[in-house]
């Protein structure tokens, strides 16, 4: 898949150029752009060599992340790279929580150094449960685990989303709406991110019933608003040993109910578990279910957790605008062709329409 148009080599030039603009002298000392780099932001990773100074070592190191904005030429998985508000975010939760999160360095609102904006930040040593191929279908290091390894990683991760949950609401101020209802100010923005989407192109029957389904669903009351991560799954945390040490990707963050992360913790492990099913291989169903999460988190907070049909289901319709544009995104690029029906470009059609049908859970 397409996932950036820029040149490594001109990128690192560039990036040598800004840091040794900082601090002269400094520059990579290594660069690698990890190949699943571009579903959203990009990310580098580097060594910062810095020079001598007296007292210390011939040349300092330190283990660095660079998070770019996407590349617009890419066709880009979100209409709006805000890097300095994921910057603010995750000095907000450094400062008001024990969530772990990597030490930010460098914050570069001009795009004009490297094409787009832009912050650094320490790298923090850590595995992150893979992706591709989903950690559900083996061979990795989070399949071959203990069970009991397992289940203090989902344990100590729901108590993650706990901890995160803490954060002042008054300290992210700057993720609210504009309405002040934070559930309806979240669903108006994914409206709005379909409706981009889907601009141009064809529509999906499939995710509009799925809009109208959650009306029905609306909660009475949505509980209290905290800071919610936005894209709360086990591959967006690296792990030492089973234990978390940095949650990462902030793009997403926004005000909301303690339910959007827990709603998407639980889908987007039943996602990958989903499809290991359908192709006949078992997964892991006894872990991260939604009973297990939910328990967890209640007898982490004290809050039990409500209204999670229509939670779940939000954040199925969420990934689906996710996967739709994405598959947009390979036939812009010539990678597959235009399906008859455009909802066969989300793999997950099959539960998001048990799910609207409440025979999924």
């Amino acid at each position: 898949m397409t996932t950036s148009t820029r040149d490594p080599q001109l990128l690192r030039q560039r990036l040598d150029a800004w840091l040794h603009a900082r601090e002269p002298g400094a520059h990579t000392r290594t660069f690698h752009v990890p190949s699943s780099n571009g579903m959203s932001s990009e990310t580098v990773l580097f060594d910062l060599a810095v020079p001598h100074r007296a007292g210390t070592a011939r040349q300092q190191l330190r283990p660095c992340v660079l998070r770019l904005a996407a590349d617009p030429d890419a066709y880009a998985a979100f209409p709006v790279y805000d890097m300095e508000r994921q910057y603010r975010t995750i000095q907000a939760v450094a400062q008001h929580s024990k969530t772990p999160v990597p030490a930010l360095l460098w914050l570069e609102t001009d795009p004009a150094p490297l094409g787009a904006p832009f912050f650094v930040m320490e790298r923090v040593e850590g595995r992150v449960p893979p992706d591709v191929m989903p950690y559900t279908y083996g061979d990795n290091w989070l399949y071959d685990a203990e069970p009991a390894d397992r289940e203090h990683l989902q344990q100590s991760t729901v108590d993650v989303l706990a901890e995160l949950h803490t954060v002042p609401v008054a300290s992210v101020a700057f993720l609210a709406g504009p309405s002040g209802d934070a559930l309806r100010d979240h669903v108006t923005a994914q409206r709005e991110y379909y409706h981009w989407v889907v601009d141009g192109r064809p529509r999906s029957p499939l995710i509009e019933r799925a809009f109208d389904r959650l009306d029905a669903l609306w909660p009475d009351d949505p509980g209290p608003t905290v800071l919610s991560w936005g894209d709360a799954r086990i591959g967006n945390i690296l792990y030492a040993g089973f234990d978390p040490v940095a949650v990462l990707d902030w793009e997403m963050a926004a005000l909301g109910p303690r339910e959007l992360d827990l709603g998407w913790m639980i889908y987007l492990h039943r996602f990958f578990q989903d499809l290991t099913e359908q192709t006949g291989y078992p997964g892991l169903p006894g872990f991260m279910t939604r009973d297990a999460i939910t328990a967890r988190y209640r007898d982490a907070t004290g809050h039990t957790p409500r209204d999670l049909d229509f939670h779940t289901l939000y954040a199925a319709l969420r990934h689906a605008n996710v996967m739709l544009r994405i598959g947009y995104r390979q036939i812009h690029f010539g990678e597959r062709p235009l399906p008859t029906d455009p909802d066969d470009l989300i793999m997950h059609r099959t539960s998001l329409e048990a799910m609207i049908e409440n025979r999924y859970w």
